[in-house]
């Protein structure tokens, strides 16, 4: 055990932590063995500054691709390491990522919280509205500097955040839900007037707030996660909170088996004034393989998801022989990191119809074309074990899949309530079980399986979901993408019509309960062996009805949907709330099919 106070830091001190952190690591890169180590810290605040934090190059998935990033507690080629924080709370300064684990092995973190003294995001309470003026005067909820430029541009000028301009807001209500039916919105006002310290009257924006609603002001920019794990196999993540991060709390790439157990990002309790939590998602799964357990975590106030799993997809740009093909990272926030080796299965896709092309490969070699190793690179040539199906790719019409790095995932008793755009994001053709856990005011859909060769380039198709035994109170209360129903099944398929086979399969939805104020309850969009059966589903009247989808059901082209022993109490699932597109209505089949009473027109769901 290595006691962190003996490289001249202890708890409380307001001092730099970090030269004594770079101390730490060359103790032990002078020891003689590489042994398994405890680290630990005694309880109470260590302060960690970008002026003496390691710098490196890392390109990191879904994150602004700035190449060189600060780290403050690096764990680099290091085996078996323990950082037991013994509850300390690590607080940052300036822009960098709190704490990484990279080309390293049987690392654990454990029992700390990370937050910035400074968070690029701000918050503003709303004094008054005046409509007739379409303006309103809020409060600046913090300390930090800041000025007016050009009489309309707020900006915050503590550390590193003078770099980072608000240019959205989203809202939440005093009691730290997100407003209703009040999604993204930007924050281009035409004047802001300074009435007083920490008072601003924001005129020529927006005039149907209401006084005590919170204003978050977002940035662009996510430069760093919270916890980064990259060749970090298997790692343990226990008991962690973050409370900030400027980009996803926790984002892992390429990473083989995960487990986090009690992994926080929430406030400060309920009386924390501040609201929001990571600018990004809580957590981030890009290219993993193994498992992913995620398990006792609680995930509230993110300006995204609780947690993403996904590969990424290749664009594939030529054929350059019968075995060769160049394909590149197109999303402008994923590009630089390894995306394959030799022997993986690869498969191509194209991407109008997201439909699987010839028969699965392996890659026999991989070489980045624009950059000496894939570090950096966004351009690969690739070649394969067996020859390649007919493909004209000009337009960029096919992409390529990695299938050896995607993970099992169970995620399960966990609790994700007040965020932003939805709850569970899965897309991965391994076993996903997404069990008893509470999704509570999720702003937009609480589950959604995607997968997109033409935007976000996030693979894949889900081969076997099982949701189960999940609480589902009143989420979907703003419209964001692909939030067609509390649970969406929504790959992005441009060319629907012409597909001909399904790309999700194999999901069973059963035994949860859903407490519900409007109609969408389960979305499907090209899937087959769909059963949702044995939940209960009762409504109630905390909000209006607000969704563009007025159908409980809506499926367009599904094979196979079991809709079967479900108690909607004393109302009734209609038949014309069910709608399909591109199928035939014997593709589902509902047990026991709607009352007579609910057909001559009973209440519509």
């Amino acid at each position: 055990m290595i006691k962190f106070e003996t490289f001249g830091v202890g708890p409380d001190t307001g001092r730099d932590a970090t030269p004594a952190w770079n101390r730490l690591l060359e103790y032990l890169d002078a020891k003689p063995d590489n042994a398994p180590v405890t680290i630990v810290f005694q309880p109470g605040r260590y302060d960690f500054y970008a002026e003496h934090a390691a710098e490196r190059e890392y390109y990191v998935s879904n994150h602004t691709q700035t190449g060189r990033k600060k780290c403050g507690l690096l764990l680099e080629n290091r085996h078996g390491v323990t950082l037991d924080g013994g509850g300390a709370e690590f607080i940052f300064h300036g822009t960098l990522i709190p704490v990484a684990v990279v080309d390293s092995t049987d690392c654990t973190l454990k029992n700390f919280s990370i937050d910035y003294h400074y968070p690029p995001v701000h918050q503003l309470r709303i004094r008054s509205v005046d409509a007739t003026r379409k303006c309103v005067v809020a409060e600046v909820c913090s300390d930090e500097a800041y000025r007016i430029e050009d009489g309309r541009n707020l900006r915050f000028t503590a550390e590193d955040n003078a770099g980072y301009p608000l240019d959205s807001s989203v809202f939440f209500t005093a009691d730290g839900r997100m407003a209703y039916n009040l999604p993204d919105q930007p924050f281009n006002p035409e004047n802001i007037t300074e009435l007083a310290p920490k008072l601003v009257e924001i005129s020529g924006w927006r005039d149907d707030l209401q006084a005590g609603v919170r204003m978050v002001l977002r940035v662009s920019p996510r430069p760093t996660p919270g916890i980064f794990l990259y060749h970090a196999d298997h790692a343990r993540i226990e008991n962690v909170t973050v409370h900030f991060a400027f980009g996803m709390g926790l984002l892992a790439q390429v990473t083989e088996t995960i487990s986090l157990n009690g992994f926080r990002v929430c406030r400060r309790g309920a009386d924390d004034p501040r609201l929001f939590t990571t600018h990004a998602d809580a957590t981030h799964f890009s290219g993993c393989k193994g498992l992913i357990r995620s398990e006792h975590g609680l995930y509230e106030g993110m300006n995204d998801d609780a947690i993403n799993v996904h590969g990424t997809y290749l664009k594939i740009l030529e054929c350059r022989g019968d075995r060769e093909i160049r394909a590149a990272y197109m999303h402008p926030d994923c590009w630089g990191l390894e995306w394959g080796r030799p022997g993986d299965v690869v498969q191509m896709v194209r991407s109008q119809t997201m439909e699987s092309v010839g028969t699965t490969s392996r890659i026999a070699s991989i070489c980045p074309v624009d950059a000496a190793t894939y570090v950096g690179a966004k351009v690969f040539d690739l070649t394969l074990d067996q020859p390649l199906p007919a493909m004209p790719v000009e337009n960029g019409a096919y992409g390529i899949e990695n299938l050896s790095w995607t993970p099992e995932v169970i995620f399960r008793d966990n609790t994700i309530r007040n965020n932003r755009a939805r709850g569970v994001l899965f897309s991965t053709p391994r076993r996903v079980v997404c069990e008893h856990n509470v999704f509570d005011h999720v702003h937009g859909s609480a589950i959604l399986l995607c997968g997109d060769c033409n935007g976000w380039y996030e693979t894949g198709a889900c081969h076997e979901v099982v949701i189960r035994n999940n609480r589902f109170i009143n989420n979907l209360t703003a419209y964001y993408q692909f939030t067609k129903a509390v649970i969406s099944i929504y790959p992005e398929i441009p060319d629907l019509a012409g597909q001909r086979r399904f790309f999700h399969s194999n999901i069973t939805i059963c035994d949860n309960e859903f407490a519900m104020f409007d109609a969408p309850l389960l979305y499907i969009k090209s899937a087959e062996h769909v059963r949702f059966s044995g939940n209960t589903i009762r409504y109630n009247d905390e909000f209006p009805a607000f969704h563009e989808n007025r159908h409980t059901f809506l499926f367009e082209h599904v094979a196979d949907v079991v809709i079967e022993n479900n108690d909607f109490g004393d109302q009734n699932a209609l038949e014309s709330d069910l709608e399909i597109s591109y199928s035939q209505p014997s593709a589902v089949t509902i047990t026991p099919a709607p009352s007579e009473a609910g057909r001559a027109g009973g209440p519509r769901l």
